[in-house]
């Protein structure tokens, strides 16, 4: 017996037509895929010149990966460009900076387990 049978809907696709949509940053989009308490997932785009404050997330692991375009993540570690069809991993308590220094735009995936929500931490201090 399966789920679906037992009572419970089956599972339906998920896109960024029908996702909750948010904006931030000056011109940046989010796309809420998934919502909850253990998993984020998120499609963001960011156009050329764009980038997040740099911040830290006390709990939450994250995971980038790249849809289209170039990403330039930055930590205390320096600068790593991240291309299309990769991803890089930011553990807790490591500042970050997810930017856009190409042409056009980027989009790519945000994967936080567990959720962000709550748990995102300023972080004032640029690295040298």
């Amino acid at each position: 017996m399966t789920a679906a049978s037992a009572g419970e809907t089956p599972p339906t696709p998920v896109s960024v037509a029908g996702a909750p949509h948010y904006t931030w940053g000056g011109g940046c989009d989010g796309w809420r895929l998934v919502d909850t308490p253990g998993l984020s997932v998120i499609e963001e785009r960011m156009p050329p010149g764009a980038a997040e404050e740099w911040h830290l997330h006390a709990g939450a692991r994250q995971f980038f990966y790249v849809l289209d375009g170039q990403a330039t993540m930055r930590t205390h570690q320096g600068e790593t460009l991240v291309p299309a069809g990769s991803g890089i991993g930011i553990a807790p308590g490591v500042p970050h900076q997810m930017a856009n220094a190409s042409g056009r735009d980027l989009r790519f995936l945000v994967v936080s387990a567990p959720t962000t929500r709550g748990d995102r931490i300023p972080y004032r201090e640029e690295p040298p």
